[in-house]
C-alpha cells in the first residue's frame, strides 16, 4: 500500500469523524447552551437607617463622597422584581462600585447578584463593567455565575429608574440576557 492512499484514507476518516462529530454536537438539544432573560432592580442607598452601600476610601477617606473620583464603596443593595422598596425582594448585589472617571460621573462595579428567593434561589450572576450614570441606558457585561448560572455568558443593560443625588439614592432597573448550560 503506497503512503499517498493511507494518508488519504486517514485523513478522510479524521474528516468525517469531525463532522460527524461537529453534527452531534451542534444538533443535541442537551448541549446548546440555554438563554435566559432577566429583569430586576437594584436600590443604592447610601444615606438614612436603611442605607445599604458605604464608602470606604477615597481622597478624603470614607468620608468622601461616591461622586468623587478615586471613592472606593462597598455595596450590600436589595434586589426586587419592580421598581420599588416594597417589591418582591429576590436577592442582594454585593461588591464595590469605584468612582473611576476623572469628572466623578462614572463607576467603575464589580458585584455579584445573590438570589435568596424565586427561581434562581442558591444561585448567582457575576456583574462587571462601566456606570456612566449621567447615560439612559449602560451595557455591562455578566462575567460568571454560580448553580442555575454556571458557566454563563451575557451581558444587560441598565437604566436609572430613580436618583436622588442630593441624598445619594438610586434605584437601578437591569435588563439581563445570558447563555448558560
Amino acid at each position: 500500500m503506497s503512503t499517498s492512499s493511507l494518508s488519504f484514507s486517514s485523513n478522510f476518516f479524521f474528516l468525517s469523524f469531525t463532522v460527524t462529530l461537529l453534527y452531534v454536537a451542534y444538533t443535541f438539544k442537551g448541549l446548546q447552551p440555554k438563554k435566559t432573560n432577566l429583569v430586576f432592580y437594584v436600590h443604592d442607598t447610601f444615606t438614612g437607617e436603611d442605607k445599604s452601600a458605604v464608602t470606604v476610601a477615597g481622597k478624603t477617606g470614607p468620608s468622601s463622597s461616591i461622586l468623587n473620583f478615586g471613592t472606593i464603596a462597598a455595596v450590600d443593595d436589595p434586589v426586587t422584581e419592580g421598581p420599588t422598596i416594597n417589591s418582591k425582594r429576590i436577592g442582594r448585589a454585593q461588591g464595590l462600585y469605584i468612582n473611576s472617571q476623572s469628572d466623578g460621573k462614572g463607576l467603575y462595579m464589580v458585584f455579584s447578584v445573590i438570589f435568596t428567593d424565586g427561581e434562581f434561589k442558591g444561585s448567582s450572576l457575576e456583574i462587571q463593567g462601566p456606570d456612566i450614570f449621567t447615560m439612559k441606558e449602560r451595557e455591562f457585561g455578566i462575567v460568571s455565575g454560580t448553580g442555575y448560572f454556571r458557566f454563563v455568558k451575557g451581558y444587560g443593560i441598565m437604566e436609572t429608574e430613580f436618583m436622588d443625588i442630593a441624598n445619594l439614592r438610586a434605584v437601578i432597573k437591569l435588563n439581563v440576557t445570558v447563555k448558560h448550560y
